[in-house]
C-alpha cells in the first residue's frame, strides 16, 4: 500500500530537516574559516540566518505535527564531517579549493531549502495549517544567501584557479 500524502510529506520535511543540520554545520565551518574581513561578516551572518532558518523548518514540522526524525539527524551531522576529510591539494590545513567546494555546498544547500518553501507554498493545505509563518518570506531570504553565497563562491574559485599576476 502507497504511503499517504500526508507520510510522504512527514519524511520530505524531516529530510529536509537532516540537511539543514548539515547546512547549519557547513555554514558555521566556512564562516569561521574567513572571518577577517567583509566576507567573513557576511558568512557570519548567513550562518545566523540559517539558524533561524532550521528553527522556522522546525516550528513547520510541529505545526503540521510531525516529528523530526533523530536518526536523520544524526546521519546528516556525521556525514558533514566526515565531508571534511577529501583530498583538497594539500597534505594538512584549508586550501583554496576547500573554499571553493564548501561554498559550492552550501549553495546547493540553499537552492534546496528554497525549494522546499515554494513547495510549501504551493501547498493550500499546507499554509492554511502555518498561519503564523510567513514562507514567502523565508523563500526571499534564501534568494538573498544563495545570491550572497554565489558572489562568495566567484571570489573563491577566482582565487583557486586563476594564475597569480
Amino acid at each position: 500500500m502507497p504511503a499517504s500524502p500526508e507520510r510522504l510529506l512527514n519524511i520530505y520535511l524531516s529530510d529536509h530537516a537532516a540537511a539543514a543540520t548539515a547546512g547549519l554545520e557547513l555554514a558555521r565551518r566556512v564562516a569561521r574559516s574567513k572571518t577577517s574581513n567583509a566576507s567573513g561578516e557576511a558568512l557570519q551572518t548567513l550562518a545566523g540566518e540559517i539558524v533561524e532558518d532550521r528553527r522556522a523548518l522546525k516550528r513547520v514540522i510541529a505545526e503540521l505535527g510531525f516529528r523530526e526524525s533523530r536518526t536523520k539527524h544524526a546521519l546528516a551531522w556525521a556525514a558533514e564531517k566526515a565531508g571534511r576529510l577529501k583530498p583538497n591539494g594539500q597534505l594538512t590545513g584549508y586550501s583554496p579549493l576547500s573554499r571553493v567546494l564548501e561554498l559550492e555546498a552550501l549553495s546547493v544547500g540553499i537552492a534546496g531549502k528554497l525549494a522546499l518553501w515554494q513547495s510549501l507554498q504551493t501547498l493550500t493545505h499546507v499554509g492554511e495549517r502555518l498561519p503564523d509563518i510567513d514562507l514567502e518570506d523565508l523563500a526571499d531570504r534564501a534568494r538573498r544567501q544563495r545570491d550572497e553565497v554565489e558572489k562568495q563562491r566567484l571570489q573563491a574559485v577566482r582565487l583557486a584557479f586563476e594564475p597569480a599576476s
